[in-house]
């Protein structure tokens, strides 16, 4: 096989043809990593792997993180999240509904991660895209008394708030948080640009679903500003959406990328994939 990279779209984003993750020499790997910094999104097709292969895979990235909601960890794998609307004895396997707001991964962590990769098991023939957003282009587009404005700010990101609220959208049928969780949910405060350690781009680092307010500014004036650069972020020409195929590994980098999972018929189809997370450093 012979290694390929071809552009997805305009936006960001980009295929990885002809070679297998779970076998890659340096050489393959440089070229996946670089991908991965130039395109923001990688679509690694047709990877047939196990869960230890995936997270052997991811490793090579760095140390793997941990999603908080650990009930939906593959069992005797806390590195692998399940994502599925599968269930056993009436009981969900994965997270049926995560990602639903526009969102960086665990931005609510002082140091959130580099990336994830989802690996696509199972995927509806229709709906369950992703969507995801390139912060660099959306900050590079703001004009630059706004790019003023925003430098030196510092947003809160909150994990607590964005549950209650996805909780209470799911009519209370999600998980409760443990006091163990809770107490390791405390808000972070990241800068709202942020720059890339390793490209050195700057991008816009707020979100939908855990950016819940700005440090010394009124609540009222934060919600507006984060709700006004947010809706910038997620305009059409800033947002690429994946199509799953069977078999598809997508990672994303949290740095500089914002995504969304979108609905799909879960009475009808099946949704099931596994996440692995990498760890990252604190923003600046």
């Amino acid at each position: 096989m012979t290694l390929e990279i071809a552009p997805l779209s305009d936006v960001m984003a980009a295929e990885v043809t002809g070679v297998d993750v779970s076998k890659a020499g340096e050489e393959e790997f440089r070229q996946i990593h670089r991908a991965h910094l130039d395109h923001g999104v990688i679509v690694l097709r047709d990877q047939h792997l196990t869960p230890e292969q995936q997270i052997a895979f991811s490793r090579r990235f760095g140390d793997l993180d941990y999603q908080v909601l650990d009930q939906y960890s593959l069992p005797g794998l806390r590195e692998i999240l399940v994502l599925s609307n599968k269930k056993v004895d009436g009981k969900p396997l994965g997270l049926p509904d995560g990602g639903r707001r526009w969102h960086t991964d665990m931005s609510y962590n002082d140091e959130p991660p580099l990336g994830s990769l989802l690996y696509g098991l199972e995927v509806p023939p229709e709906g369950g895209n992703t969507k995801f957003a390139n912060m660099y282009a959306a900050y590079d587009a703001l004009p630059e008394d706004l790019k003023q404005s925003i430098a030196g700010l510092r947003a809160v990101h909150d994990y607590q708030r964005h549950y209650k609220k996805a909780d209470e959208k799911s009519g209370g049928n999600r998980a409760k948080l443990r006091d163990d969780q809770i107490e390791s949910l405390a808000p972070a405060v990241h800068p709202i640009v942020r720059t890339h350690p390793e490209t050195g781009r700057k991008s816009l680092y707020i979100d939908e679903g855990h950016t819940v307010g700005i440090d010394g500014m009124d609540d009222d004036e934060a919600a507006a500003l984060i709700r006004r650069l947010y809706e910038h972020g997620i305009q059409p020409q800033f947002v690429y959406s994946h199509a799953w195929r069977q078999f598809d590994l997508v990672f994303w980098d949290n740095r500089c990328v914002m995504h969304q999972a979108q609905p799909y018929d879960q009475d009808k189809y099946v949704r099931h994939m596994h996440r692995t997370t990498v760890k990252g450093d604190r923003p600046y």
